[in-house]
């Protein structure tokens, strides 16, 4: 059950202490796309969202967008002007470790933020970097999504009965 809990858990993407990441080492930040940056219907970046990105920027962190969405739905993105690594398959590992290599970053050095339990935190906390959660941004998600909001809600009561971890009870 540890695998699936988040290191940090905010409200949202605006709501993190950036600085705060930043001192305590991490230089690169994958956010997930749908639902934890932008709704999933959406296809472009807000000024919200640009204005954040380009701040993560002069801070001198690298920013990627990292989705399992596939490469045609991540270059409407090309406005946000950040890089990303698209058909992710997020729980799996392996692109998880191509940026680790492809970058020189060490686990340390690498924060995942993104909405969803069973695949940004479960796939974060597998390779063994930082995991942030994020509440969805809408109520409506991808068909498959649906199914795994089902468990993850339960996963949620479990980790409430137990006292770890509370929807809407946010840490960092």
């Amino acid at each position: 059950m540890s695998k699936f809990f988040p290191d940090m858990y905010q409200k949202s993407i605006y709501d993190i202490d950036y600085k705060k990441l930043k001192h305590s080492g991490i230089k690169c930040i994958l956010f997930d796309l749908d639902n934890t940056c932008v709704p999933f219907h959406e296809n472009e970046g807000n000024d919200s969202l640009k204005k954040l990105f380009n701040k993560l920027t002069k801070m001198k962190f690298k920013v990627i967008i990292f989705s399992n969405s596939p490469e045609r739905r991540l270059k409407k993105f090309s406005n946000l002007r950040v890089e990303y690594n698209s058909s992710s398959k997020k729980p799996l590992s392996r692109s998880f470790y191509k940026i680790l290599n492809k970058y020189n970053f060490k686990k340390e050095e690498v924060c995942i933020i993104g909405d969803q339990l069973f695949t940004d935190i479960y796939g974060g906390n597998k390779v063994g970097i930082r995991t942030c959660l994020v509440e969805p941004i809408t109520d409506v998600d991808f068909f498959l999504t649906r199914f795994s909001r089902i468990f993850e809600n339960r996963l949620f009561k479990k980790f409430e009965k137990k006292g770890m971890l509370k929807k809407g009870k946010y840490y960092d």
